[in-house]
């Protein structure tokens, strides 16, 4: 009896580690759109966009990330989170933003460009779930004389990470 309970022993705690999934920490997120500004006359150029305000129209917020902050000069790129419960989500683009002294109202000039794709559940593990990729991406301005905005492009249409720039936009 003294040498069959060492090997039950052993056995049993081979089999309670080889049960365990091997990671539970979900570093993962939903990917981000990751959108670079690019001079219209050099569109190899990085540009960046002088007092720059990004609002949500979906939930009515101003975007601010740890790399970019409200009214400040935009990086070469900006990651910009999407809806995972639609289809779309809308942002107001604002450059030369500030506020009337008088009104407070939005004084910058203002190019809303909403952005439709397809969800897609992508699995990851038992203990973290689904992450939402993005499919078939398409980014809609409406033409205006006062458009900021010049001319947008779409490099790439699947959004499954935030490594590259996904949409282009020149100014």
């Amino acid at each position: 009896m003294k040498k069959i309970l060492p090997s039950l022993l052993i056995t049993f705690l081979l089999i309670a580690i080889a049960s365990c999934e091997k990671d539970d920490i979900c570093v993962e997120n939903s990917p981000q759109l990751v959108i670079g500004f690019f001079d219209a006359e050099d569109t190899t150029e990085f540009k960046r966009v002088a007092s720059f305000r990004v609002r949500s129209l979906d939930n009515d917020s101003i975007l601010e990330t740890e790399t970019f902050s409200d009214r400040s000069t935009s990086p070469d790129s900006l990651f910009i989170p999407l809806r995972i419960d639609g289809t779309t989500t809308t942002y107001e683009f604002i450059v030369d933003s500030e506020d009337d002294e008088t009104t407070m109202e939005e004084l910058g000039d203002i190019d809303t460009l909403t952005i439709s794709y397809e969800t897609r559940e992508a699995f990851i593990s038992r203990a973290c779930g689904f992450m939402i990729n993005y499919d078939n991406l398409n980014v809609t301005l409406p033409e205006s004389a006062s458009n900021w905005i010049q001319d947008i492009t779409i490099s790439e249409q699947t959004i499954e990470n935030s490594n590259n720039i996904h949409v282009k936009i020149f100014h």
